[in-house]
């Protein structure tokens, strides 16, 4: 038998729409890197781009469990020497809504050129509304 491996350009894409209003952070991600990767389709390849396209609506009100609210860190570095900034998923929510699940998306997706261009795949806004309503979203549910 011989493998079938579907280029990037011939591919079927779909357009989805999550509403991420009280979905827990991890789990939403996990769903959301599993889908724009295209690893729920039959036609995958860990190293082609053959997912689908993501609305994430209400990112500001997603859910996260314990005290992570107060306790979860995020870390980045300025590139100076002692340039490490830390910010709390209170602080990093208040200042930015999108940016908690964007990190939690990112860090699900492979690392290199191909989770960058996977990641561009994904549109998420903080409220419900989004200017995607040309390509019909299909709404997913879990």
């Amino acid at each position: 038998m011989k493998t079938i491996f579907v280029k990037p350009a011939q591919a079927e894409r779909k357009w989805f729409l999550i509403d991420a209003e009280g979905k827990i952070l991890g789990r939403l991600a996990a769903k959301a890197a599993s889908i724009a990767r295209g690893k729920e389709k039959a036609i995958f390849a860990p190293h082609h781009e053959l997912g689908d396209y993501l609305v994430i609506i209400n990112a500001g009100k997603v859910a996260v469990s314990g005290r992570k609210y107060e306790e979860k860190l995020y870390h980045h570095h300025t590139g100076f020497p002692g340039g490490l900034k830390t910010r709390t998923y209170r602080k990093l929510s208040e200042k930015r809504p999108v940016a908690p699940l964007e990190a939690a998306i990112r860090g699900m997706l492979p690392k290199g050129p191909l989770g960058r261009k996977i990641f561009t795949n994904i549109k998420i806004y903080a409220d419900c509304e989004h200017p995607h309503a040309a390509q019909n979203p299909e709404k997913i549910d879990f």
